[in-house]
Formats: structure tokens, C-alpha cells, sequence
């Protein structure tokens, strides 16, 4: 599980210094494993000094306030057409609604028409309208247009993010299904599998992803029940998840949001307005080598079970140590307040924090736009529920893959809590840029 509140590189004006913290000029140390008794007496003054200043541990980790309220019109429409998908630097909603869908038809032609009406339908939708004219006319022997459970409800900030994944290039005995296998991103590279995957195939994998996020869960639902619909015979819907309350945000200087666990994520998430932070680490460009991509994305997406019960029982001392920062106030270890630099020599060698700041990556980042899910009980009773992590990055073999591939290796402490149970990567085309374009147009043309 990568942490997005180190998701930035130390500057001249970031007040960081990864280089002292950790004893190198690159910003690296030696990886060391000490035990986990010895690590509970690692940095713990500044852990409980952080937590002794949040004003009150209730009161610090309420949710009296949305991460994006300050610059947000909740019940608004979030412009369909641009220069990049809306839903990625996005100001985060509330809810998600994610599915990935596998493409039945054999046939080119039915493909893109497909995808033309799914344009059309959620450039409506976004405005708060119904997918067409006939939602609740037309002849009574026919069905209507819409399913119609949001007729009446505002946007609510809707946006669909869609994305084609590698298997639509060439199926799993290497055949071109529909002309384009020499037009795959190298960028969209195979998740390679890491060390304590434990992956569903059932939860992997795609053709075609919609990712669909909303302020109201029944708008986001309706969008992704109403696609589906649409592309009935010639898409079948391989996966989807629900998420609530996003754990990441691209307005970091908003109140932060908390995954399952109760730590907050996102401090320091790449923000939507920094451009030249989403230019050099998200968005795709021509000379990347796939010109059909540039102005587009590269998602990951990865289903994450938290072992809630476990964790419960686990000290507020030993989860502050293993995540870095303080559980209250969000500081990290040795600072009092949240938005505090980072001081990683303050934290213990195997602290989250620590092992996924761009300052001992090489200054890999990613932007996240993650949700908690919770999808009722296994069958002894523990709740099945966790992080959906999504990642927006302008290469994967840059991003996610050696960021994970260092977490995986060394995040020792925090992975005894997680399982990676589901995995999928995606390429998010450009934006629509007008009426007459359609999602994936270049690639088709």
C-alpha cells in the first residue's frame, strides 16, 4: 500500500532534507530490519509528541469537513470535455463506483460505435442529464432510455474516467483482436507479480475500465449501471468495487482524509492545480512513444484488504511507528502538526512514511485518488474491507512498479496487516475535446 502523503519531492522550498535524514546525498540508507519490540522505543517521543499536540485525539480525527468543501460546488457539474479526462486531477468526490469490463464482440466496427455512445451518454450524465430522450416516455413497449434512479438528482460533481487495458491490445494467445496490438504504450506495462500478492482472478484484469466518482453514491452507480446497459451483447462487466470515503485528495492543503486504518492520506498528494507536477509525473506526452496517448494517463488499480480485527488490537505506539505519523494531529514522526517537513531520520528504518517518500525513490510519484471499501464479512465473521487504490502516473514502469517492488520487499511491518488481492493497469486516453470526439478515438483512427 503506497503512501500518498509523502507523494512529493524534496525541493529548495520544502524545508526537507532527505540527505541528512538518512546519512547519504542521494537520500538512501540501508535497508535494516530490526525487530518489532525494538522498533516500539524507535522515535517515540516525537510520535507522542505529535499526537499530545492534535488537541484531543476525538476531536482531531472527526469529519466535520469535507477535504475539497472550501473550493468545491458539491451539487455542480465538473466539465466533460478537455484536454485530459476529468476524474483525474479532479478536485476527489466522495464516492466511487470502478468496473472493468470485458469486450465480447469480435467486430471493429461494433467496438468504436460502442464506445461513440458511451461517449455521448456520459457527457450527459455528467451534466445531471438522463442518457437520452426517452427516459421516461416513449412507447410503453419498449424500455426507456435511462434506468431512471437519478432523474431529479444534481451531478454531483460526476466525472467517468475511461481506460483500455493491455488485453484489448492482444488476447491471452497473442492475437490482434481488433487491429491495434502494434499501437500498445510500452508505458503500459504488465504488473509484474510482488512478493505477498495474493491476487483473485476474479478481481483483475479488463478490457475496458469506467472509473465513475460522485458526491451522491446513487449517481455514481447509475452511471456505471447505465454504460453497462448500453453495451449490453457487446461488453460484459468482468469486475466493479464500491469505494466511500476517499482516502487521498488533489487539494492537499484541505482537510485530509483517513483510510480504514484511521491514519490520514494525502498530505501530500500531487494537487490538481500543480501542473508542473502533473506534467512531469502524470500526464502522458507524444515523444513518450505512443502519440495517440499524449495528454492521457497510465492507472493502476489494486484492491488492498485491510486485516481490520488485528490492527484494532495493535497499540497506538506500534501503528504510529510502522506508518510514520502521528494517528490524531496527522504529524509526522519528531513534528507537531500535519503539514510539518518531513524529517525521515526521525522515523523508524521500516516506517511507511519512510520507505515511500520520493526522497528514498529516487523521486518517484504517483497520484492517488484511493477510497475505503467494505464489503461485509468473510465467512469467520472479519470484515472484508480495505483500501481501492488508484494511481495515475505518465509511465508505470517509472511510477508504480519499482515503488511497489521497494514496498512490497521491505514494508515489512505495515504488509503483516495487508493483503494485495486484486490488480489491473489501464491506459486512460486524452481527454474528449468536443462533440464530435469519442473516448479512444486516437487510437482507433
Amino acid at each position: 500500500m503506497t503512501e500518498p502523503s509523502e507523494s512529493r519531492s524534496p525541493g529548495p522550498d520544502s524545508g526537507e532534507d532527505p540527505g541528512a535524514a538518512d546519512g547519504r546525498e542521494d537520500g538512501t540508507r540501508p535497508t535494516v530490519h530490526p525487530g518489532r519490540r525494538a522498533l516500539l522505543g524507535w522515535g517515540g517521543a516525537g510520535l507522542a509528541l505529535g499526537a499530545a499536540t492534535a488537541g484531543g485525539t476525538a476531536a482531531a480525527m472527526g469529519y466535520g469537513g469535507d477535504a475539497d468543501a472550501a473550493a468545491t460546488d458539491f451539487a455542480g457539474a465538473v466539465p466533460f470535455h478537455g484536454e485530459h479526462q476529468a476524474g483525474i486531477a479532479t478536485p476527489v468526490q466522495d464516492r466511487l463506483h470502478f468496473a472493468a469490463f470485458d469486450v465480447l464482440t469480435r467486430d471493429r466496427a461494433a467496438l468504436t460505435d460502442l464506445l461513440r455512445r458511451w461517449t455521448r451518454a456520459a457527457a450527459r450524465m455528467t451534466a445531471g442529464e438522463p442518457v437520452g430522450t426517452g427516459a421516461v416516455g416513449g412507447p410503453a413497449e419498449a424500455p426507456p432510455d435511462d434506468t431512471g434512479e437519478a432523474l431529479g438528482l444534481k451531478p454531483s460533481r460526476l466525472t467517468l474516467t475511461f481506460g483500455v487495458g493491455p488485453s484489448l491490445f492482444e488476447d491471452g494467445k497473442g492475437r490482434d483482436r481488433f487491429g491495434i496490438g502494434k499501437r500498445r504504450p510500452a508505458a503500459l506495462a504488465d504488473l509484474p507479480h510482488f512478493p505477498g500478492d495474493d491476487l483473485d482472478p476474479g478481481r483483475g484484469g479488463g478490457d475496458l475500465c469506467v472509473q465513475a466518482c460522485a458526491d451522491d453514491p446513487q449517481v455514481a452507480v447509475h452511471a456505471v449501471r447505465n454504460l453497462a446497459r448500453i453495451g449490453f451483447g457487446r461488453v460484459a462487466v468482468r469486475w466493479s468495487q464500491l469505494g466511500f470515503g476517499k482516502t487521498s485528495s488533489t487539494t492537499p492543503m484541505a482537510q485530509t482524509p483517513r483510510n480504514l486504518f484511521g491514519f490520514k492520506d494525502g498530505t501530500r498528494n500531487i494537487s490538481g492545480d500543480d501542473e508542473a507536477a502533473l506534467k512531469r509525473h502524470v500526464w502522458a506526452r507524444e515523444k513518450d512513444g505512443a502519440a495517440w496517448m499524449a495528454g492521457g494517463s497510465y492507472l493502476v488499480a489494486r484492491r488492498i484488504r485491510m486485516n481490520i480485527e488485528i490492527w484494532d488490537r495493535t497499540s497506538l505506539a506500534e501503528q504510529e511507528m510502522m506508518i510514520g505519523r502521528s494517528k490524531g494531529e496527522g504529524a509526522p514522526a519528531g513534528r507537531r502538526r500535519e503539514r510539518d517537513p518531513v524529517r525521515l531520520s526521525a522515523m523508524a528504518p521500516v516506517a511507511h512514511v519512510r520507505l515511500a517518500h520520493p526522497g528514498t525513490n529516487g523521486g518517484v510519484r504517483i497520484l492517488r485518488r484511493g477510497y475505503n471499501f467494505t464489503d461485509g464479512t468473510d465467512g469467520l465473521g472479519r470484515l472484508d474491507a480495505g483500501l481501492f487504490f488508484l494511481a495515475y502516473q505518465r509511465d508505470v514502469r517509472e511510477g508504480f512498479i519499482p515503488l511497489q517492488r521497494r514496498l512490497a520487499r521491505d514494508d515489512k511491518e505495515l504488509n503483516e496487516y495487508i493483503r494485495h488481492v486484486g490488480s489491473a493497469v489501464f491506459a486512460v486516453p486524452p481527454g474528449v475535446r468536443d462533440s464530435g470526439d469519442w473516448w479512444a478515438r486516437q487510437l482507433f483512427s
